[in-house]
Order: structure tokens, then sequence, then C-alpha cells
């Protein structure tokens, strides 16, 4: 195995295949830490879970950032939805904005779901995407018309829970991953962990359906080299 000069990866113990590999690994699939170490102890490679840990706070945001920077332009039709979590005894919303290809626009967690919180949300996300939609799809929550009608007053607003499937389903990689790692602690955690986990997540979110194998394979190549390009190595053979 090669070694990386890429200098994000001076002075560590492990070449930089094996950080992406694990930081891609933890962040892919719904696993644990400990998960995360046991696929790479069947290969030979020992460490702990809590180096695994390291490795996703430091390296998973800078991949994330640069992710985000390289997509490609998303759609105009947004759809919202948001979904509660349990931290800590409390209830929050977890509110989500994909488009129509399943692509995650943006994540926000928050503790209310009234016309004010639904304001921040929507300014949020014009900020960071720098443009109003044609559409925008939620379901009957009121507070999402009301802060439609301020922020954004001129753009088509359809509500409608049947037709909002692509956003309550981008909610289940969540879900998952709330599973595995028995809750959420903290709001702070939450968010720090779907900004990073969303971009890599989108990246390699291929639809299969409607599409040749040859094409869905010439895809996944592509964003495997994507990845290779952003973490300075390809992903480390098995």
């Amino acid at each position: 195995m090669a070694t990386c000069p890429d200098p994000r990866y001076a002075g560590y113990r492990y070449p930089a295949e094996i950080i992406a590999t694990a930081v891609w690994l933890y962040f892919r699939f719904p696993l644990r830490l400990r998960m995360v170490e046991e696929l790479l102890a069947a290969r030979g490679i020992t460490m702990s879970y809590e180096t695994v840990r390291q490795w996703a706070r430091k390296f998973g945001a800078e991949i994330a950032d640069q992710l985000r920077r390289r997509a490609p332009r998303r759609g105009d039709k947004w759809h919202l939805d948001e979904v509660v979590l349990i931290i800590g005894g409390r209830k929050h919303h977890l509110w989500r904005a994909v488009d129509q290809e399943g692509s995650v626009l943006d994540v926000l967690v928050q503790s209310r779901r009234d016309a004010k919180a639904a304001k921040r949300r929507l300014r949020k996300l014009l900020k960071k995407q720098g443009c109003a939609p044609r559409v925008l799809v939620s379901d009957k929550l009121n507070a999402y018309a009301a802060a439609k009608l301020t922020i954004m007053p001129g753009v088509e607003h359809r509500q409608h829970k049947g037709i909002n499937n692509r956003a309550e389903n981008s909610h289940q990689p969540t879900r998952r991953r709330e599973r595995q790692m028995k809750r959420f602690k903290s709001p702070r955690q939450v968010q720090r962990f779907l900004s990073i986990h969303d971009p890599i997540n989108t990246l390699f979110h291929l639809r299969r359906d409607s599409r040749p194998a040859s094409e869905y394979r010439t895809a996944r190549a592509q964003a495997f080299a994507t990845w290779a390009e952003v973490v300075g190595v390809p992903l480390a053979a098995a």
C-alpha cells in the first residue's frame, strides 16, 4: 500500500488509505464505531474504535465541506419535512430539505416547529443555496405556509403529505443511525454528525431504478473517483 504525501495525514501512524476508508465506512453505512474497528481488524488492521471516532471528527467535516463545494447545482423543486427526535428526554425536530432527486440540501435541529422556526429554516436554506426554488413541497404544517409567504412569496407551494415522499424517505438513513448509536446524545451531536453524513451519503446516493446496470456502475465509479480526489487517496482494498 502506497503512502500518501498529502500533508493532512502527516504524523499519523496509519496510512492515508486506511484513515480515509475508516471514515468512509463509518459515514457511508449504518455502522457503530466498534463495527468499523472489527471490519478493519478482519483485514489485519488493528486499532481502537476511539481512533476511528477521532478520525471521523477530524477528517469528516473537511471531506463534507469539499463535497458540498464540488456538488452540482441542485434541483429547483425543494421538499421539506421534519421528524421528531427524543434527545435527553426532550423532544426536538430534525428538519431536512431535499431536491427532486433526493439530494440533501440542508438539515437543522430545532426545539420548536412554529412559524418563527420555519422562517429560520427557510432563510438558512436560501442563503446556502443562493436562489429560490421553482416549487416548494411540504406537508400541511401551517408554519410552512406562513414562513413561505414572508420569505419567498412568489414561489409555488404545494402542501400535501402524499406528494412529499422524497423528503420523508430521506429521513430513513438518519433513523437507522439513531438506532445504531442508541439515540443521539445532544442536538449539537446530531447537527455535527448529519452535516458530515449527508454530503457523503448524497455522493453515493445512486438510484438503481429505471437505469441499466452499466449506467449505474459508471455513476458508482464516478462517485468513487470524486471521493478519491477529495480525500487524496483511493479506498483501501479489502
